[in-house]
């Protein structure tokens, strides 16, 4: 019997929709393919560092029985500046998860990628606390505060590198898996999900309720209530936030990937959640898990049509 496949698996920075990060992870392990090397930014460094950690599924179990109303407790305003949020009761529960563990010790190679904002310069982090290194990775701006850790302000590394596929490179490995969490709008199809696997087809409007509902606990606390009726089609402040940082990260990321271009590419869609719907977290692990599916299927096709024995480039562009 043939050694496993090897992966270096990049995850990318999306906010919930890195839920999607989880089905990938889980759809290679039934597929049989050995992760060995991961890098991630952001919800990516999360997941990521869960995993490697060997701590995912107690994470994937919490944040699945996750409702609307569980999502807007953990959100702490700060009213000091910096970030709508403090930060303080989600993290406490991270911490609780994954412990003291050392990156250096985890039995899979791990970076995670933040930003120093001070200097603008891009930060990995492969030693000393995972714990820590997350905590920065995932600072997304204006949204929870900069963390402060080894001398710097760090905030999200998807600032400068939503899918940050160069600190794997240091690593050999037989193929290269990449996952932009910023792709097209729209999943293409729900008709092929894995057996024993759920759809909860959801509309539009129940999607973005954890967006309306979070702005009204924002806005009643900060005493900004208006009586003025908004139109129909007016984005909430957390709506816009959310679409300029998508915006911000795909532009950047199609950057990143032209310079290096993995085996693999997934694109998660932007429809399938937005930056605060953990609440759709189910969903969102059956997406990316269907997603990783279809592209393995293309991946190992076209490989099995070459004569060589080599593998093909496949990537997954957006075509909208």
């Amino acid at each position: 019997m043939s050694d496993p496949t090897t992966v270096s698996l990049v995850l990318g920075s999306g906010g919930a929709r890195g839920m999607a990060h989880i089905g990938i992870i889980r759809c290679l392990e039934d597929r049989h393919y050995k992760i060995t090397n991961i890098a991630g930014a952001s919800i990516g460094a999360l997941v990521g560092g869960f995993y490697a950690a060997g701590k995912l599924d107690q994470y994937e179990r919490w944040v699945c029985a996750l409702e609307r109303t569980d999502v807007l407790r953990l959100l702490d305003l700060s009213f000091n500046g910096g970030g709508i949020f403090k930060g303080h009761k989600i993290m406490d529960v991270l911490k609780r998860q994954v412990g003291d563990a050392q990156i250096e010790h985890l039995p899979i190679e791990f970076t995670a990628v933040a930003v120093d904002i001070e200097r603008q310069r891009e930060i990995w982090f492969n030693d000393g606390s995972l714990f820590e290194a997350v905590r920065a990775s995932i600072a997304i701006p204006s949204v929870f505060k900069p963390h402060p850790y080894r001398g710097m302000m760090l905030v999200d590394g998807g600032v400068l590198n939503p899918v940050p596929i160069a600190p794997t490179l240091r690593t050999q490995t037989d193929m290269t898996i990449a996952v932009n969490l910023n792709g097209r709008a729209e999943m293409p199809s729900r008709s092929a999900l894995p057996p024993e696997k759920k759809t909860i087809k959801l509309s539009k409007e129940a999607q973005n309720k954890v967006h309306r509902a979070i702005n009204r606990f924002i806005d009643r606390r900060l005493a900004e209530r208006t009586e003025r009726v908004e139109p129909q089609n007016q984005w909430s402040m957390l709506e816009l936030m959310n679409r300029s940082i998508d915006t911000m990260q795909n532009t950047i990321a199609h950057m990143k990937l032209a310079a290096h271009q993995p085996d693999i590419l997934i694109e998660i869609p932007r429809g399938v959640g937005g930056l605060l719907d953990y609440h759709l977290a189910s969903q969102m692990i059956d997406d990316g898990y269907q997603l990783c599916e279809a592209a393995l299927d293309r991946f190992e096709s076209k490989r099995g049509l070459t004569d060589t024995g080599e593998d093909v480039l496949e990537i997954e562009r957006d075509e909208s």
